[in-house]
């Protein structure tokens, strides 16, 4: 056993425990910290990484089912270049609560790293009434004006209707997102990440049964086919929401909740919001960004859309480490400097970003190496322009993973320790000052310049171009973020 001012930051469980909080280490396990005692950091890393990285391959496995049923079962590339707006759509929603989960996985760390788990819990059910305001607002505005956002991005009528359908049949199931969303949020803060993949497992398995079931008509079910996939993403968020609520309220997690935790703080409420609008703003504005360059690709037709849609699920799978370790990066600079132990907080981060980078770039190597076979995997025959054009943005991208896992487990890292306002300004300057300029130029052979001011040549590379700026902004942005956490003030942010 720990002495109560260094309590363990893998601790067991008890007997029938479930998740034990992960707090921090003593510091004799590592003599005083230093990238030389590693063994103070490598396990927690582990423990802490591993699940996330198992859950966030049982997601690819969900978007790698919409995509192989979209691009084989489904005839034309509509479909592809549909499911490819409504992935980013219904990827980026989320991003909207980030107010609530950034900041509670931050305090419910520094809590948990000080031993106070009731401040955490009470935390964790503040986040949920912040989300739910932001979900009231979202649900309003989808409602007036979804179908007019969708037919704004640029996709030809067709496969535009076909997104619109999907994405009217699965907002209604935003409450039940945000709710796990905040919920394994708070859980990863608190440690119980093991409790955290098995809520997404569910969510993940759920969605690609479901989505497969309704799409093809197994077991006698209704064959849906498009609407079929809309319905499986509605079945895996309601499940979600079901097991993080037993979790947080009956199961045997951490954090419990109970009714008195969900009267009104508006201190706390305030200290939420303080910690997570920067993040919740640079979520919105990554998402307007992200949303102009696909309306970029999507202006190229169907067949540049689709090659777009299907490479971004290939790429994924390189930079799945990168989720993971961000995560990991997060809870334990967060838990380190709540115990006021600001090496092992950096080396921790330090390791996590080096694993990762060497993680990330082996699978890239073998996605450079293999990109026409997995190309050809999710497509049917008669798409073999798709199929080329896919094998060929996955090769850009593969260079570009080094710099990819520096940018996400150094935001990770100083998000953790509650400094979320530098990444937000680093991912909105280069986005909208290099990547989006930069895409019109290198993608479109003509470009309209504002106030009929006339119009700009550009290469006209197509998504071929558009790709090459993507890979140039990540290496800004990776470049920028590790810039910044090697300055001394990366740890000073209270939170």
């Amino acid at each position: 056993m720990s002495s109560p001012s260094s309590p363990p930051l893998v601790s067991a469980p008890a007997a029938n425990a479930g998740d034990a909080p992960i707090a921090v280490l003593d510091t004799a396990a590592s003599g005083g910290g230093g990238v030389a005692k590693l063994p103070g950091i490598v396990r927690p890393l582990l423990v802490l990484a591993l699940p996330v990285l198992i859950e966030q391959t049982l997601a690819l496995g969900v978007g790698m089912t919409d995509k192989w049923l979209s691009g084989n079962l489904l005839p034309g590339p509509e479909y592809l270049a549909a499911v490819g707006l409504v992935a980013y759509c219904w990827g980026f929603l989320p991003v909207l609560f980030a107010v609530a989960s950034v900041s509670v996985t931050a305090i419910v760390a520094r809590a948990v790293g000080g031993g106070d788990l009731p401040s955490a819990s009470r935390a964790t059910a503040q986040a949920m009434l912040v989300g739910a305001a932001v979900v009231a607002l979202v649900l309003v505005v989808a409602a007036l004006g979804g179908r007019a956002f969708v037919g704004m991005l640029g996709l030809p009528a067709v496969s535009s209707q076909l997104a619109g359908d999907y994405l009217a049949i699965v907002l209604p199931a935003l409450p039940a997102v945000m709710f796990t969303q905040v919920g394994v949020a708070a859980l990863r803060g608190a440690g119980a990440m093991t409790t955290g993949m098995v809520v997404m497992t569910v969510v993940n398995v759920v969605n690609a049964v479901v989505s497969a079931a309704l799409a093809t008509g197994w077991g006698g079910l209704p064959e849906l086919g498009w609407q079929g996939l809309a319905w499986g993403t509605f079945a895996g968020a309601s499940c979600g929401a079901a097991l993080t609520a037993y979790v947080l309220f009956r199961g045997r997690s951490p954090l419990q909740l109970a009714g008195h935790h969900w009267v009104p703080d508006l201190s706390l409420v305030k200290r939420l919001t303080t910690v997570g609008m920067p993040a919740g703003w640079d979520g919105i504005a990554q998402a307007i960004c992200q949303l102009g360059f696909l309306s970029i690709v999507n202006r190229l037709g169907d067949v540049d859309a689709a090659a777009h849609s299907l490479a971004i699920t290939i790429e994924s799978l390189a930079f799945l480490p990168g989720s993971a370790f961000q995560v990991a990066a997060a809870t334990l600079s967060g838990q380190f400097l709540g115990a006021h132990d600001e090496r092992r907080a950096r080396d921790s981060v330090w390791l996590a970003a080096i694993v990762c980078t060497l993680l990330m770039s082996s699978v890239a190597v073998v996605l450079g190496i293999e990109a026409d076979r997995l190309a050809a995997f999710f497509l049917a025959d008669g798409q073999q322009d798709v199929a080329s054009l896919t094998a060929g943005l996955v090769r850009i991208v593969a260079f570009a993973q080094p710099p990819l896992a520096a940018l996400m487990v150094f935001s990770g890292g100083l998000r953790g320790a509650g400094q979320t306002r530098a990444p937000m300004i680093v991912n909105l300057a280069v986005l909208v000052f290099v990547r989006l300029p930069l895409a019109l130029f290198l993608a479109w052979d003509t470009i309209p310049l504002p106030a009929g001011l006339g119009t700009l040549d550009g290469l006209g590379l197509g998504v071929t171009g558009a790709w090459y700026a993507m890979a140039v902004d990540l290496l800004l942005r990776g470049g920028v973020l590790t810039a910044l956490f090697c300055t001394p003030g990366w740890s000073r942010t209270r939170v």
